[in-house]
């Protein structure tokens, strides 16, 4: 195994420190391996071509003696759909096809100012907008696990580039499970904060000219083990700058400092929605693990509401939240359709439809509907520190673009269910505004990464994190997918 293009970032910030390796030998490294490896991935789309020049003068930096910031000279790339200034910034969309900002995202800006050096940008669908990662600007990318198949989306690109090693860090962004999907897919971790905490300004979810921060968006780290994402959260969490004159974040530190101390709940299967059996193998097998490390595990706890309902109001909540990025005439088709349906068509282009059609009044409703549920999450994370439950329901699935979103399907147990159905367990959890950071947990009989969800308290990352890297400890962590590890 290539033992740089492995190492952790964490782990690559002390080798430059120590001068065990330059900057500027660092970033060559990653370049070459993009070079090698990218094109049967297609998960890098844009280089900078100022990477080497930063990487030097990061060098001259520490050569000086002064002290360093947390990242400085440690190369990685930023999913496309972050600002990069003086670097095209496309979001997957031929609208910005040409799209050069003049500033950095705030996340993107926080991470450059702990050193990092950005190499260059990760593919992602049209605006975030699939759990696919494919576009008509540059093309489909591939799993690094089986070619054929999808690494997840939106931060597909990011999650591929981090399981081939051709990135050590990642910054990812997530709304339906767009990072903690392709980190399970891709076997690679990743962590979707408590909403709020990571300022999301530069997002580009919008043309230019727009601003928007939508409704249950979060933005955060991804990586190949558990404490670079703690790492990365230090850095990218705190108020926007507008408001850091007036208040700081200062999240709680974990709960439990071992692994047997944390009271741990389980969620794997749903009925109506259920786990495909091939994950399921995997995860009871690491409830076992678990067990024989003395954790007690409550496969039957459950907060208090249904999951079908979490999961519409996290539909209606998602879908009306984005309607005001929907073309007109397609925002009036919405309309229409939902005005001649019947009140029991259920069907995913209504649900969608309806969803994006909400009034305000509905919207509110559905509203309260999240605070109640928001309660509920309190109470159940009083009597437990930890919630496990699936980051989707299949493994990688094999590349589907030829329907929209709401037409596609998907097999699990071998019942044909509705495609949305694969956003449902990421949405349960996001809906509520709650950290859950994706872990590799294991293989299936195939061969494909499994991923759980491992979740706490609102702003309760370090809970999550720290079970999350003494989870992957127990299990055995990341390893590289076969052909990519030379």
């Amino acid at each position: 195994m290539d033992a740089l293009a492995y190492e952790t970032g964490s782990g690559l910030a002390a080798a430059l420190r120590r001068k065990k390796i330059s900057s500027a030998e660092l970033t060559r490294h990653f370049l070459d391996r993009i070079e090698r490896h990218n094109p049967s991935l297609n998960a890098v789309v844009t280089l900078n071509p100022a990477a080497l020049g930063e990487a030097e003068e990061a060098d001259r930096r520490l050569a000086r003696g002064e002290e360093p910031p947390p990242l400085l000279g440690v190369p990685m790339t930023v999913k496309d759909t972050f600002e990069t200034a003086g670097l095209l910034t496309t979001a997957g969309a031929r609208d910005l096809a040409s799209y050069v900002p003049a500033s950095d995202a705030t996340a993107v800006a926080r991470l450059r100012a702990a050193g990092a050096i950005i190499l260059g940008k990760t593919n992602t669908p049209a605006y975030a907008g699939d759990l696919q990662t494919y576009n008509r600007l540059f093309g489909t990318t591939n799993n690094p696990w089986d070619l054929s198949r999808s690494p997840g989306g939106s931060s597909g690109g990011a999650a591929a580039a981090l399981a081939a090693g051709l990135t050590p860090l990642e910054l990812g962004s997530d709304i339906g499970g767009s990072i903690r999907t392709p980190s399970a897919w891709s076997g690679v971790f990743g962590h979707k904060p408590s909403f709020g905490i990571v300022p999301g300004l530069g997002h580009r979810s919008g043309l230019p000219g727009t601003t928007p921060e939508p409704d249950i968006a979060a933005y955060g780290p991804m990586a190949r083990s558990a404490e670079d994402l703690s790492l990365l959260l230090r850095i990218l969490a705190g108020p926007p700058e507008s408001a850091a004159r007036g208040w700081k974040l200062e999240l709680p530190p974990a709960r439990h400092d071992d692994l047997s101390s944390f009271r741990v709940a389980a969620w794997l299967d749903e009925p109506g929605f259920a786990t495909d059996e091939s994950l399921l193998e995997v995860f009871q097998r690491a409830i076992a693990t678990l067990r024989k490390e003395g954790v007690a595990v409550d496969e039957e706890a459950r907060p208090g509401f249904s999951f079908t309902s979490a999961r519409d109001s996290f539909e209606a909540l998602l879908f009306s939240g984005l309607s005001g990025t929907l073309p007109g005439k397609f925002y009036a088709s919405c309309q229409e359709r939902v005005r001649f349906a019947g009140a029991e068509d259920r069907s995913p282009a209504l649900r969608f439809a309806r969803a994006s059609v909400l009034s305000h009044r509905e919207w509110l409703i559905e509203d309260i509907k999240r605070q109640e549920m928001r309660a509920a999450w309190r109470d159940f994370f009083q009597r437990f520190d930890i919630l496990l439950c699936p980051a989707t329901v299949l493994p990688a699935i094999r590349h589907d673009q030829e329907k929209g979103l709401t037409e596609r399907t998907v097999e699990v147990n071998g019942e044909i269910r509705p495609y949305l159905d694969l956003f449902s367990w990421a949405g349960v959890i996001g809906v509520s505004y709650l950290p859950a950071a994706s872990v590799p947990v294991g293989r299936t009989s195939s061969g494909l990464p499994a991923g759980l969800q491992v979740v706490s308290g609102y702003l309760e990352d370090a809970t999550a994190l720290g079970f999350a890297a003494r989870l992957s400890k127990l299990l055995g962590g990341f390893s590289p997918p076969p052909g990519f590890a030379g």
